[in-house]
């Protein structure tokens, strides 16, 4: 790739950001821009390039010297900059605090900005070196951390690689709000009824089994469930079906461990803390089912998204490679 030329007011205070610098580039071409310029009404002054790469370099780096870094000049220069800067825009942009320099809700946004004007001068290079089309753009996919680290990462591991214009922002979640709020484009989610305003595919059925470690059941009589150490989830999920399944089959069970998330409750049945009913692809090595899957308490995986989302060709082909990438163990 080219390095790019970016200057701040003299040139002597040019500096070229190399190929290396990747993450910190700026597109310098009209033609893919795909933000407006941004003109102070009151100054008359407009942003340039330079200006934007400033402002990116300096609420990514969080201060002068990172800022600098980044850009390849020395802290003096970056510190004129910004000055001058916010002079010609009769704007402050940052704030001076012990934390560094804090971005306000303009440079803030500049810079979101600026990113994505990054994003689609990556894009436009590898269509170049591809020969082709090339899928760009940011997806927010949001599911729970059992989902992430058992069966969404694998999948991501597979086709990502194919996809290198493409940014993925994850979210660990357990609640649909995610896509109600907008706050997220994809979910993965375990239940039986997803949203009727959300539209997706149920990807498999999921089944809860009781478990416990090899290291646990020594000391124990497996048999007698109600007797045993309980792990369960705690407030965050009341309807879980595990939650279901214990109150109506072990009503005079009290968990001695409860956790805000499935995978915190398999990492302490794994280090033999106790049981706990778990889905079946957290079931893995050093793990030991009881019984047979709890009858009538399973779920299934969803992918889901909003369907305005169907629109945007980053979330359908998301979309629809997670579809064919998901599998369980």
């Amino acid at each position: 790739m080219n390095p790019l030329t970016t200057g701040f007011g003299s040139g002597s205070e040019r500096t070229r950001l190399s190929a290396a610098d990747a993450h910190y580039r700026l597109a310098s071409t009209h033609s893919i821009l795909a933000f407006p310029q941004v003109i102070n009404a009151a100054a008359h002054y407009q942003l340039d390039y330079p200006d934007l790469a400033l402002i990116l370099a300096l609420v990514r780096g969080g201060s002068l010297a990172r800022a600098a870094q980044l850009l390849k000049v020395d802290v003096s220069t970056v510190f004129r900059a910004v000055r001058r800067l916010e002079a010609s825009l009769g704007q402050q942009l940052f704030e001076k605090s012990r934390a560094g320099y804090l971005p306000t809700t303009l440079a803030q946004t500049l810079a979101e900005q600026a990113e994505r004007a990054e994003q689609a001068l990556d894009a436009a290079r590898i269509g170049v070196e591809q020969g082709g089309e090339v899928i760009s753009g940011t997806v927010r996919l949001t599911c729970t951390d059992s989902v992430l680290q058992s069966l969404l990462l694998p999948a991501l591991a597979r086709f990502m690689p194919n996809y290198p214009a493409l940014t993925i922002e994850l979210s660990t979640s357990n609640d649909f709000a995610n896509l109600s709020r907008r706050d997220a484009d994809i979910a993965l989610r375990l239940t039986r009824t997803p949203p009727e305003h959300l539209v997706g595919r149920q990807l498999a059925k999921i089944s809860y089994r009781v478990c416990a470690s090899a290291r646990y059941l020594q000391n124990v009589d497996a048999t007698d469930l109600a007797a045993l150490t309980w792990i369960a989830p705690d407030d965050f999920l009341p309807d879980h079906p595990t939650i279901a399944w214990r109150r109506q089959q072990l009503p005079g069970v009290t968990p001695s461990y409860r956790c805000n998330s499935m995978l915190s409750v398999t990492e302490l049945v794994r280090a033999g803390l106790g049981v706990a009913a778990l889905p079946d692809f957290l079931i893995s090595e050093g793990l030991q089912a009881l019984g047979e899957p709890l009858h009538g308490y399973d779920t299934a995986l969803w992918l889901l998204t909003r369907p305005d989302c169907r629109a945007l060709r980053s979330v359908v082909t998301l979309f629809d490679e997670l579809g064919r990438a998901l599998r369980l163990p």
